[in-house]
C-alpha cells in the first residue's frame, strides 16, 4: 500500500465543500486528470489523499464549492471524465474541512509473520477502547515480516503503549508505540548490545571453548542468572577460567563470531540515513573493536581482557561495563554525538541491558526474556535485526534503496 496526503489552510466550518472520490484501476494520469477537470470550476483544494493497493486506487479530493450555479455541471463533468477513464466517481456535499484530530498523537507499528486479520482487529479495537482514533494506516514492509504503521490521535502515547503491549504478547505479534513528531526523521543515535543481539554468540563462551572450560563458564553464568552472583562477580569468575590461554585465540574467536541475520542491513541503512551507531558490551574489546572496524560503527565500548607476555591473565582491565555502565555509555555516546537522549535508540536482550533500554528515547527488546520485553518500550521477537528499522518508520523500499545506493560507504 502506498499513500500520500496534503492539506491547505483551515477552512471555516460553515463553508460548503465537496468530497470527490475516484476509485478503480490505477494508471498514470488519474490524479492530474481529476484536478485538470476540477480546475475549470475555480475550486480550491482543501485536502487530498490517495491510496493504491494491489493496483486499485482510491483518490479523495476535498475542494471548495464552485461558483453558484456550477455544482451540477461539475458533478456531471467529473462523472463523465471518470467513466472515460474506466473509473467510478462519488461526490458528497458537506461543510468545512475534516474534523480536527484529537490531542495526543502516536505512531503504532505492528509486526507480524504473518499479520492475521484477528490480530489486526484486536489492535484496532484496543486503540478504540483507549479513546484513540486511527487516522491513517500505512504498510512499511511485506518481508521478512509484515509491518504496518497506524497513525493514532486522541490518546496519549504511554497509556496506549501499555494497553497494546499487553495485547501483543497474547496475539503473537510485536507492537511499538512512539509519540509522533518531527523527531521521527531527525538525526538519531542507535546503540546495541553485542552478545545475542548484534551477534548470535556469547563471546565468553567462544573463548571458553578454546580453553576447554565451557561447562565451568556455563555454571558461573547459571549462578548469575539465579541471582547468586552479580554481573561483575560473574565476569571476574568466568574470565579467571581463561587464565593462561594463548593470545592467538583472539583471532580465532573473531573469525568464529556470527552476525545476527539483518545486522549488516540494519547498520548500512542507518548509516546511509545519517544515523550514528554504536555498541556496548559486557564482552571484550578484543572483539568489539574488530566489529567497529568491520561494520563502520561510530562508537564501541566493552571490557578488556588483560594480556601479558602473549597470554591471557584471567583478568580484565579498565572500567567494567555492567548494567549501569551500559546506561552511562549510552549517555556518553549521545553527548559525544550531539544527540539528545530522547533521540537515542537502545537495543538489547538481557537484564543487564534494562538500564540502557529505559534510559533511551526508544528501548527495543530483541528476542529477549519476558522480564526485558515487559520493561522495554518495544519488542521484536523475529530473528532478523533489521526489523528494528520498521520501528523507526523506515520502509522496506528505503532499505532496498540504501542497499543499491552509489555512495562510498563500505560495510563488509
Amino acid at each position: 500500500m502506498s499513500a500520500s496526503q496534503t492539506s491547505s489552510s483551515d477552512v471555516p466550518a460553515d463553508v460548503p465543500t465537496l468530497l470527490v472520490k475516484i476509485f478503480g484501476k490505477d494508471r498514470p494520469g488519474i490524479t492530474a486528470g481529476l484536478f485538470d477537470t476540477l480546475a475549470a470550476y475555480s475550486v480550491d483544494v482543501v485536502d487530498i489523499e490517495q491510496v493504491v493497493t494491489r493496483g486499485r486506487m482510491v483518490l479523495c479530493a476535498l475542494v471548495t464549492e464552485p461558483p453558484p450555479g456550477l455544482e451540477g455541471d461539475l458533478r456531471a463533468t467529473v462523472h463523465s471524465w471518470a467513466e472515460s477513464m474506466k473509473m467510478q466517481a462519488e461526490i458528497i456535499s458537506g461543510l468545512g474541512d475534516n474534523r480536527p484530530r484529537g490531542l495526543g498523537r502516536s505512531l503504532v507499528t505492528v509486526l507480524g509473520h504473518p499479520l492475521t486479520a484477528e490480530a489486526t482487529a484486536a489492535i484496532a479495537a484496543r486503540i478504540t477502547k483507549t479513546g484513540g482514533n486511527i487516522d491513517r494506516i500505512f504498510r512499511l514492509a511485506k518481508y521478512p515480516v509484515t509491518a504496518v504503521e497506524f497513525a493514532v490521535s486522541g490518546v496519549e502515547t504511554e497509556p496506549l503503549r501499555t494497553a497494546l503491549v499487553t495485547d501483543a504478547a497474547r496475539l503473537g505479534i510485536d507492537v511499538a508505540v512512539v509519540a509522533a513528531g518531527l523527531y521521527r526523521r531527525a538525526q538519531r543515535l542507535v546503540v546495541m548490545d553485542v552478545d545475542s543481539t548484534l551477534i548470535q554468540d556469547e563471546v565468553i563462551e567462544l573463548f571458553a571453548a578454546h580453553a576447554g572450560c565451557e561447562d565451568k563458564v556455563a555454571e558461573v553464568t547459571a549462578a548469575a542468572m539465579r541471582g547468586e552472583l552479580d554481573f561483575e562477580q560473574s565476569l571476574h569468575a568466568r574470565v579467571a577460567l581463561l587464565e593462561g590461554l594463548d593470545a592467538s585465540v583472539v583471532d580465532k574467536v573473531r573469525s568464529e563470531v556470527r552476525l545476527t541475520p539483518g545486522a549488516r542491513t540494519l547498520i548500512r541503512t542507518l548509516k546511509r540515513l545519517g544515523y550514528q551507531v554504536g555498541v556496548v558490551s559486557g564482552g571484550f574489546t578484543q572483539v568489539t573493536d574488530d566489529l567497529k572496524e568491520r561494520l563502520g560503527l561510530d562508537f564501541a565500548h566493552a571490557n578488556t581482557l588483560e594480556i601479558v607476555d602473549g597470554r591471557l591473565t584471567g583478568k580484565v582491565t579498565g572500567e567494567i561495563v555492567d548494567r549501569a555502565g551500559k546506561a552511562r555509555l549510552l549517555r556518553r555516546f549521545a553527548a559525544e554525538a550531539g544527540v539528545p537522549l530522547s533521540q537515542t535508540v537502545a537495543i538489547g536482550d538481557g537484564a543487564n541491558d534494562l538500564d540502557m533500554l529505559n534510559a533511551a528515547g526508544l528501548g527495543v527488546a530483541f528476542n529477549a526474556k519476558p522480564v526485558v520485553r515487559e520493561a522495554a518500550h518495544a519488542a521484536v521477537n523475529f530473528p532478523f535485526l533489521d526489523t528494528v528499522l520498521y520501528l523507526l518508520g523506515v520502509t522496506r523500499e528505503e532499505v532496498e534503496a540504501a542497499d543499491t545506493a552509489t555512495d562510498t560507504l563500505d560495510i563488509v
